[in-house]
């Protein structure tokens, strides 16, 4: 290993034994060690092709600064990022260095960077003792949901807390002059990957083949050939399971018995997930399970978290051939294969099916590629035609990427939410100050420094604004007062969550229009606020039990649509049926049951303090309960039993109080360990909690 000089050895040591595979920097990571990015005090971007060590570099570039007394936050887009990247930290610990999810109790901390934004708007002093912001995926500045929220919270940080330094890891940017001039960065980009990436345009008419699943065959069997593996994007979660299964049962008979053995072990891995929690397998899982005893698994937003885990942990390992997956994971952990296929260039959106960017198709092909396993990476495009596979090439392969540009008044919820901020933290008093913050972000450096649209820059931003303005004022939000403006009660209370403005406003009319508070109605009235994650229909069955259900609960619906089978769904898991259950009910991905009962446990707590700002007190106590009931999925009758008892769950709760009632006052330590699941440490718990009670 190269480094500057040797008060770098402590970074050297701390490195070498942190990575051990790194036996010598790569070429792109010399061009940056050598541009002196460690020494300097400036912002920096880095900007080097996918797997060629750009953690590494910012990971040096945070220990220089912790050794030097400082702390560094590592701000990522994920939570499954976070969680590879607080894992893949914890080695300085040794060091002693604390790694962990916030600065306040940690030197190095993964934030995602709505966690990051939720400093820089009220936890000053905290943000004031941030010596370096490191911004990975930084490209994601230009992304629609998440772009937004961290451009502004870069924003306030250098208003806040101009002396902390920020290094943005990045894919090539178009733009690069425009970002780096906005945050007054040095740049070094460098085009060197550890594993030579070959592009390509497969058409089945040129190869002779009926379909595209066919050609991902043949890449497959090739896979195979060489003890390579494939990852393969396709745009929906219903096209990931149909290829697995497609492919799996093409390539049955060219497993070895080896093999065999390692992928049930990784089926049976798969199965166990929801048996673990109180389920029998649902039709997903053991779809999954089924390709999987093949060495295809397919990775879609409707499994259980652990199986995606599993998934991927498996894939690394060697012990899959194969991943479907849909484009989200382009975005997630690292997850490198020598051969990428993208079937779909299409997405589906609002307007209909729309090409993928080309700066999507450089993200998924970019996963080609393994270092250390493979000495080049290949990625497929595949075109049905010859003449559509040349338009692709053209496009994809021989195009440019899109540029980056901010989506900050594109999204009017992110508009919202800033001017909130603004105000509640008492940055801005009146419109122009919050104009002066938006000619701060990256939005308006662009609007500014754009010849054809600086002529207009001010007229169109303060109509922006005072659109903005008007909309918060109307629906008592923020309020004009002799002292400027100010946010109300209810302004603060969304300005202090991560709830969309929406959320609130509906949540609020909601209670406003509601003598008595339903449960159901208000679940189903949270499913139809954009913070609550949906759960979706697997095919085109009849949608009816949705309806059927509903209709039981007091709920009369027209349109049954992913919002309605949310809301079933949750009633179901308050009435303690399990995923499989709910599953065979309603046709959906179950699997994703659990964390939108967890999110919706969530908003029915932040609904409660709205009624509580709203004055609204009758039947408050029932939102305690449903929000209980939410969370661990259970009838009230045994409520007080899981809050009391810790990691009891559901499933054991209702077993105990078959048997003895829900008075446990009386039960010996014998007869509950005669309860299925109740251990030493459970029956423990359960005999000092009554014991407590007997006492007092």
């Amino acid at each position: 290993m190269i480094f500057m000089d040797s008060k770098d050895s402590e970074i050297k040591e701390i490195v070498k034994e942190s990575y051990p595979n790194i036996k010598e920097f790569n070429p792109a990571q010399k061009a940056v060690i050598d541009s002196g990015f460690l020494e300097d005090k400036n912002n920096y971007i880095i900007a080097i092709p996918t797997a060629s060590g750009k953690t590494v570099l910012g990971v040096m570039a945070a220990l220089n600064a912790i050794l030097n007394g400082g702390k560094a936050v590592y701000a990522v887009p994920l939570i499954s990022i976070q969680n590879e990247k607080v894992k893949e930290f914890k080695k300085f610990e040794k060091f002693g260095i604390k790694v962990g999810k916030h600065p306040s109790s940690s030197d190095l901390a993964v934030m995602v960077f709505e966690s990051f934004d939720a400093i820089t708007r009220f936890s000053w002093n905290t943000l004031r003792d941030i010596d370096l912001l490191i911004v990975d995926e930084f490209h994601m500045i230009g992304e629609y949901s998440r772009g937004p929220t961290m451009e502004c919270a870069i924003t306030r940080s250098r208003i806040l807390n101009p002396s902390m330094r920020i290094i943005a890891l990045s894919a090539t940017l178009k733009n690069m002059n425009e970002i780096s001039s906005w945050l007054d960065a040095h740049v070094v980009q460098h085009d060197y990957r550890p594993v030579p990436l070959y592009k390509d345009v497969l058409a089945t008419e040129e190869m002779e083949i009926k379909n595209k699943n066919d050609v991902i065959v043949k890449i497959l069997n090739t896979s195979i050939k060489e003890s390579s593996q494939a990852l393969v994007f396709v745009s929906t979660r219903r096209f990931t399971e149909s290829l697995a299964n497609y492919t799996s049962g093409k390539i049955k008979r060219k497993i070895t018995s080896e093999q065999r053995t390692r992928f049930h072990e990784v089926s049976q891995k798969i199965l166990d997930v929801p048996k673990k929690r109180g389920s029998l397998p649902t039709a997903v899982c053991l779809k999954l399970a089924e390709c999987i005893e093949n060495g295809v698994a397919f990775h879609h937003a409707g499994l259980f978290d652990k199986q995606k885990e599993i998934i991927e942990d498996e894939f690394r390992a060697g012990n899959l051939l194969m991943i479907t997956a849909t484009p989200s994971l382009m975005y997630g952990v690292n997850l490198p294969s020598k051969n990428v296929v993208i079937r779909d260039y299409t997405r589906w959106t609002s307007q209909g099916p729309q090409p993928i960017p080309v700066f999507d198709y450089e993200q998924m092909s970019g996963r080609a590629g393994r270092p250390g396993y493979d000495t080049e990476g290949y990625s497929y495009l595949i075109a049905k035609s010859i003449d559509e596979a040349y338009n692709l090439k053209d496009h994809y392969i021989h195009g440019e990427i899109e540029s980056t540009n901010s989506k900050l008044i594109e999204n009017k919820d992110a508009v919202y939410k800033q001017i909130i901020t603004q105000i509640a933290s008492t940055l801005a008093k009146k419109p122009a100050d919050i104009l002066e913050f938006f000619s701060e972000t990256f939005y308006g450096w662009q609007m500014a420094n754009n010849e054809y649209l600086n002529s207009y820059c001010a007229d169109s931003m303060e109509y922006e604004v005072n659109n903005a303005l008007e909309f918060l004022i109307k629906n008592g939000i923020i309020k004009p007062t002799p002292d400027g403006l100010k946010t109300t009660e209810f302004g603060m209370l969304i300005a202090k969550s991560n709830y969309a403005v929406e959320t609130a406003v509906r949540l609020r009319e909601f209670a406003s229009r509601s003598n008595e508070i339903d449960p159901n109605q208000l679940i189903y009235e949270l499913t139809k606020t954009p913070d609550m994650p949906r759960i979706s229909f697997k095919g085109r069955k009849s949608k009816e039990p949705v309806r059927d259900k509903l209709n039981k609960a007091g709920v009369f619906v027209v349109d049954i649509g992913n919002n309605e089978a949310t809301a079933a769904t949750l009633m179901e898991w308050m009435d303690e049926r399990n995923e499989y259950e709910i599953e065979n009910a309603f046709n959906v991905y179950a699997a994703a049951t659990r964390r939108s009962a967890y999110e919706a446990s969530l908003l029915v707590k932040f609904f409660k303090n709205i009624c509580n700002i709203m004055n609204f007190y009758s039947g408050l106590d029932l939102l305690d309960m449903l929000s209980a009931r939410l969370y661990y999925g259970v009838k009230p009758d045994i409520v007080p039993l899981v809050v009391s008892i810790k990691r009891l769950g559901r499933k054991r709760a209702r077993s105990l109080v078959k048997v003895f009632g829900e008075d446990l006052r009386y039960v010996t330590r014998d007869e509950l360990l005669k309860i299925d699941g109740i251990g030493p440490k459970t029956a423990e718990a359960i005999l000092n909690k009554y014991l407590a009670i007997n006492y007092n």
